[in-house]
């Protein structure tokens, strides 16, 4: 078993028990890591609730609200991390949103707000963590973010999502680049479609999912532990020597030159 103990490590992006984000969590947290976790905030609280209950049995350090579109509340987030933990060695980026429109019909009409919402939170904010980040890797650290084949390839009803998700794949390269001299690694999980909350948004992907299990060498698609423990080997000494790369976990849909149903 991979052993992260006493790695700090602060997951974002937990909106419920189907997030990705949760999956890996949970297995930072089995592997040892001291776990804190940010929670975008809402006026009613209801955010704050739902996610302090569903990650309580991690037994979290840390549990602050944090808006990636709020510089002020990013600046807070990481103030508390360097008050509470002194150094981060772990951070886990699961973030990602687009208007409902702008994932439905032709991507021509895209709106320019549309266009700017989806590449502020789903890339630029990698690069704002990074940056609130890198002071606080002081030994070295792992930096991980979650994208999708629709950020290489046309995927119907992703859309404006898949331009963000590209621009989010250059981030990691780019960042990789300019933190590897700090001995700070930056890798991306492009995993297969799984059913969450973000997900739900884009159309048909209940199809998407059955086509992955129909047509992907495991003929079948991927759970979020499946992804974490991914995450857990990427964050861990073991990948040591890894950086810049996206590493598909989509039971191998990725390699397939063709898209017909196999029996």
């Amino acid at each position: 078993m991979l052993d992260l103990t006493g790695k700090n490590a602060l997951v974002t992006g937990i909106a419920n028990n189907r997030s990705i984000a949760w999956g890996i969590a949970q297995q930072l947290h089995k592997a040892g890591a001291n776990i804190g976790i940010t929670y975008l905030p809402d006026e009613k609280g209801r955010a704050e609730k739902k996610v302090a209950d569903l990650v309580e049995s991690l037994q979290p350090s840390l549990f602050v609200p944090c808006n990636v579109q709020d510089d002020a509340q990013v600046d807070e987030t990481f103030a508390i991390v360097k008050e509470k933990w002194g150094t981060l060695d772990i951070l886990i980026h699961c973030l990602a949103f687009a208007n409902k429109e702008d994932l439905t019909g032709n991507f021509v009409n895209t709106s320019r707000e549309g266009f700017t919402t989806a590449l502020g939170v789903s890339a630029y904010s990698l690069i704002r963590l990074c940056a609130a980040a890198k002071p606080l890797m002081t030994e070295g650290g792992s930096i991980v973010t979650l994208t999708y084949i629709g950020g290489a390839r046309v995927i119907p009803n992703y859309n404006v999502m898949g331009i963000a998700k590209a621009a989010l794949e250059m981030n990691v390269r780019y960042l990789a680049a300019d933190l590897g001299p700090h001995n700070i690694r930056v890798n991306a999980i492009s995993a297969g479609p799984i059913r969450t909350l973000a997900s739900s948004a884009v159309g048909g992907i209940l199809d998407m999912i059955h086509h992955v299990e129909q047509v992907a060498p495991l003929r079948r698609t991927v759970t979020q532990i499946e992804v974490g423990n991914a995450a857990t080997f990427l964050c861990s000494d073991l990948a040591s020597g890894i950086t810049g790369q996206i590493l598909y976990v989509d039971a191998g849909y990725e390699v397939m030159g063709m898209s017909e149903t196999k029996g």
